[in-house]
């Protein structure tokens, strides 16, 4: 019955999938998974094609390299939770492109902080922003 539901993303109980359905299962390409298996980050067994267990597809999803996981000096560094936001959390927040969030801390009209090779932005900063150029240009659109 798997197959009557193209968008259900649950894997089968017991059944070995496919590298197809791996890559569907992770929302990642066929070729992302054949380069875990070969980076042996992903367990895999090749008959006469790749079939993989789902409990190692489980260990992989959760193992696998997340940006909000990412770690600087033993200290998480999009914490939300203290404030800190990544370029694209900012974007997602304020409702614009991730790009004019990378051009006002270039132009110095949000503020930005520099960890290991992560930009991080502090939740202050974001409202200073927020109140001293969005809402002036959503005024005058206004008009």
């Amino acid at each position: 019955m798997l197959g009557n539901n193209k968008n259900k993303k649950t894997e089968p109980e017991g059944k070995l999938v496919s590298i197809t359905e791996a890559a569907r299962l992770n929302n990642v390409t066929r070729q992302a998974i054949y380069v875990a298996i070969k980076q042996g980050k992903l367990e895999a067994k090749k008959d006469t094609r790749w079939s993989i267990d789902p409990e190692d597809l489980a260990k992989y999803r959760k193992q696998k390299y997340s940006r909000t996981k990412s770690m600087f000096k033993g200290e998480l560094l999009f914490d939300n939770s203290k404030g800190y936001y990544s370029i694209n959390q900012v974007a997602q927040m304020l409702n614009v492109p991730a790009q004019k969030i990378y051009y006002a801390t270039r132009i110095n009209q949000l503020k930005s902080h520099r960890k290991g090779t992560a930009w991080v932005i502090y939740n202050e900063d974001i409202q200073k922003y927020k109140d001293e150029y969005l809402t002036k240009k959503r005024g005058k659109k206004a008009c």
